[in-house]
């Protein structure tokens, strides 16, 4: 047991609560842009991929910084890296307020991206460094309590802001985290991990074939197309060269491991359509302001603040496959039900959108569990912040495809006949979305099925 000073755990517990606090802060701003998005889009005359930007390009940036901050918080002190990422976070806010056009948003949310991205870096390290380890369970679960609440009051925040002010002062909030500089400052030491390279080179490129294929995307164009297809081999040969890359290439010889990847991948990229689909569709189809669709989108943000931990205690309980059945069960009810009500009552979407949002968090839960159990000790760390990356690349791509799909503004094609014709392009989106949800959770039991998990744990050994 480590022996921990008094004072040094008071103090800790004090830097944990200023960490909760700018998690919310933190996870607020990833969302709540998304139920400001219509909006945003009439304003500036944009297509819904191009709107999109404003998540994919957030993502993207917030994707790669996260893993650099963690690498670099091994060379430098957090408290050096928090001063320098929340002051990035409170400037791209500046710009964003202040923006008269679309590219200052842009720019604003990037430089948000870039700086916030420490936060979820300093999440990983505070639990470790500064709490022994039989109160590490409680630290970890109350960074746990301010991404909940930062999900459940994202929507409901940006409905209030947005509808009775101006969407731009979602930007407002956010400059709220500079407040807590100086008590990051006062609570953290001049600790320091074991310093090793970082390969910058690595992750620019990484985030440059990710940009640039999504880019190709939504504008449908080859030669961007091509661009990221040179950007991607030259990202391979940097990671086969570089001493240190900035993905390790080996551990990707681990099949478990790569095949749960994938899976996962899709599956963040599938349950991402909510935040992103559900604000779309309510201020295009029900014609709702922002904050109605904060009200509508609230009651599921706030189920899944309450029974996101009990995903946990089901995967300890009954096993990883257990709770994926339940969470793939959810999300597949929620699409089908969704591709069903579309256009109609916000009240019924409300409902539905409960189910997708509480399965969305439990499938994280059993996929974090399932990957780390295709891992070896060494490769745990690695592995895991290569998971937690593509995690965040998936949520990337989801919103540029989805955008991208939603340009067309109208479907003669319906799938499902009960919605009225102007939310058949929605309903079409569910019922494709349904039908990877069954492709995905049955290649995922060939895996990590029975057979397919003893084979895994023998290849660990």
């Amino acid at each position: 047991m480590e022996e921990i000073s008094p004072a040094r755990l008071k103090q800790a517990d004090k830097l944990l609560r200023v960490l909760v606090f700018t998690l919310i802060i933190s996870v607020m701003n990833a969302s709540m842009f998304n139920v400001a998005l219509p909006v945003i889009g009439r304003e500036f005359d944009l297509t819904p991929s191009q709107a999109s930007w404003m998540l994919t390009g957030y993502m993207i940036v917030y994707a790669i910084g996260s893993v650099t901050f963690g690498k670099l918080a091994d060379k430098y002190r957090l408290k050096d890296l928090l001063t320098y990422g929340i002051c990035a976070f409170a400037f791209g806010s500046v710009i964003g307020l202040a923006a008269t056009d679309y590219w200052m948003v842009i720019a604003g949310r990037l430089f948000q991206a870039a700086g916030g991205s420490v936060i979820p870096a300093a999440a990983m390290i505070v639990p470790v460094r500064y709490f022994p380890q039989e109160r590490r369970g409680r630290a970890l679960g109350m960074t746990a309590v301010g991404l909940a609440l930062g999900a459940a009051l994202g929507p409901i925040v940006s409905g209030i802001v947005s509808g009775l002010v101006n969407w731009r002062y979602l930007f407002a909030l956010s400059v709220l985290a500079i407040f807590v500089l100086p008590y990051y400052r006062k609570y953290l030491d001049d600790e320091r991990g074991a310093a090793r390279k970082i390969d910058l080179i690595g992750g620019v490129a990484l985030a440059a074939t990710v940009a640039t294929l999504l880019l190709a995307i939504t504008t449908g164009s080859l030669l961007l197309c091509g661009l990221g297809l040179v950007l991607f081999v030259l990202f391979i040969m940097r990671i086969r060269s570089a001493e240190e890359p900035f993905v390790q290439p080996a551990i990707f010889r681990n099949r478990s491991f790569t095949l749960g990847l994938v899976i996962a991948f899709l599956m963040t990229g599938l349950n991402f359509a909510i935040p992103f689909l559900a604000p779309q569709l309510l201020a295009n189809v029900n014609h709702l302001s922002p904050l109605a669709v904060g009200f509508v989108m609230f009651p599921a943000a706030i189920c899944t603040a309450l029974l996101g931990r009990q995903g946990g205690k089901l995967a300890d309980l009954k096993g990883n496959r257990y709770l994926y059945t339940i969470a793939a069960s959810l999300i597949l009810f929620s699409f089908l039900t969704l591709s069903s009500v579309v256009g109609y009552s916000p009240l019924i979407v409300a409902f539905f959108l409960i189910f997708g949002n509480v399965g969305q968090s439990f499938m994280q839960i059993a996929m974090s569990n399932t990957i780390s159990r295709t891992l070896t000790p060494e490769q745990t760390g690695v592995g895991m912040g290569l998971f937690a990356m593509l995690n965040f690349i998936a949520a990337a791509s989801a919103t540029a495809l989805i955008g991208k799909t939603l340009d067309s503004g109208t479907s003669a094609l319906r799938l499902n006949p009960l919605p009225p014709v102007e939310a058949a392009l929605y309903s079409n989106i569910f019922v494709f979305l349904s039908v990877m949800v069954i492709v995905v959770t049955a290649v995922y039991f060939v895996q990590f099925g029975q057979a397919g998990a003893a084979a895994a744990l023998r290849a660990r050994r």
